[in-house]
């Protein structure tokens, strides 16, 4: 039997990061519901090469490791702090440089941090069409998360933290039916 893995990837240009803080709470609760251990990357982590790979050979030994974890995962819990009402630009090119089959059934919870309200309906705006086009099997319930909703770095607003156990327990579902049906990876 394999073990499960569940991966997090934040679209952060910067450390620290909520964001990043943000998904390991969700992929970290996620990995514990489920059985499973989990991996978290950023921005950062892709290294280097990230900018200027136009397909996935270009990337670094090291970057395509992560980006082998990413589309071999159980589980991904994929968000971005919001730029100008969308995901960072380097995040959506890390996308780009998949095959658009490479995510096709693949369960994942949608997250996204902000300044603001104004901006929190990228998770669905932005983020639900981009893993549509690959055909990933994204949970009901989205989570958005705005600087009121931390402190010092910590995700500290019980609404926000009920929002993460609803995503949670909807991709646990996910993950447990592909299972007894023997469909899990």
């Amino acid at each position: 039997m394999t073990n499960k893995l569940v991966v997090g990837i934040s679209g952060n240009l910067t450390r620290p990061s909520k964001t990043k803080a943000f998904i390991s709470h969700i992929a970290g609760e996620t990995a514990n519901r489920i059985g499973a251990t989990s991996a978290i990357y950023d921005i950062e982590n892709l290294g280097p090469s990230l900018p200027a790979a136009r397909r996935l050979g270009d990337l670094d030994p090291a970057a395509r490791a992560i980006i082998e974890q990413l589309v071999g995962a159980d589980v991904l819990v994929a968000g971005s702090p919001t730029f100008k009402g969308s995901y960072t630009g380097l995040f959506k090119h890390l996308f780009d440089l998949l095959d658009p089959s490479s995510l096709r059934g693949k369960p994942v919870i949608l997250a996204a941090t902000g300044g603001g309200e104004r901006h929190s309906l990228i998770v669905e705006h932005q983020l639900r069409p981009l893993f549509g086009f690959f055909e990933a099997l994204t949970v009901p319930t989205a989570i958005y998360a705005s600087d009121r909703d931390f402190a010092d770095g910590v995700l500290v607003s019980e609404a926000i933290h009920a929002r993460a156990r609803q995503a949670v327990a909807e991709v646990s579902r996910v993950v447990g039916t592909a299972r007894s049906v023997g469909l899990a990876a």
